[in-house]
């Protein structure tokens, strides 16, 4: 009886958010059910996918690899991963992914402000769901690119064993 209830609750529910919803201007172009079903796909592959600072550092030497900067070009300039490649994720389209990663199939390193403290100029904490590497995992992976891989934990960047290069590099 109670299943019954509760079911007869979630359809009228449903209708009620479906109605309120009715009126919304429609755009071909904006789709979040796509973004959440991608979104959901991204966290069942990112379970093996994060990987920590050797790993990251062995796949870097890897023929067929790339490291994927998506921060700003500022904050780019600043720091980051020697031989990432930067492409903001603002510029993420079809076409300026294709130019860096014309193999679907091609491996790609990522990295965020979020792997790092003690750079906060370069690289300020964003809070923790909108962190850049979920975005990025998700958008890679509604572009196609499921050969994706996170640069986990909180890494002290004065101490980390990942090369920096750019103005605020240590020397």
């Amino acid at each position: 009886m109670k299943t019954s209830i509760h079911l007869k609750m979630l359809c009228v529910l449903s209708i009620a958010i479906s109605s309120a919803f009715a009126d919304t201007p429609k755009n071909p172009h904006v789709d979040i059910q796509t973004f959440l079903k991608d979104a959901h796909a991204v966290e069942i592959q990112r379970v093996n996918r994060v990987i920590d600072q050797d790993a990251f550092l062995k796949m870097t030497n890897e023929k067929g690899t790339i490291i994927l900067d998506a921060r700003s070009a500022d904050k780019f300039a600043m720091l980051h991963v020697v031989g990432a490649v930067n492409l903001p994720f603002t510029d993420f389209t079809e076409e300026s992914l294709a130019k860096i990663f014309p193999d679907k199939d091609t491996r790609i390193l990522i990295y965020c402000n979020n792997n790092f403290n003690n750079a906060p100029r370069a690289m300020p904490l964003k809070s923790a769901g909108a962190s850049l590497n979920i975005s990025t995992l998700i958008s890679l992976q509604t572009y196609g690119y499921k050969n994706v891989y996170e640069l986990g934990g909180y890494i002290d960047a004065k101490n980390s064993k990942l090369p920096f290069a750019g103005s605020d590099a240590t020397k």
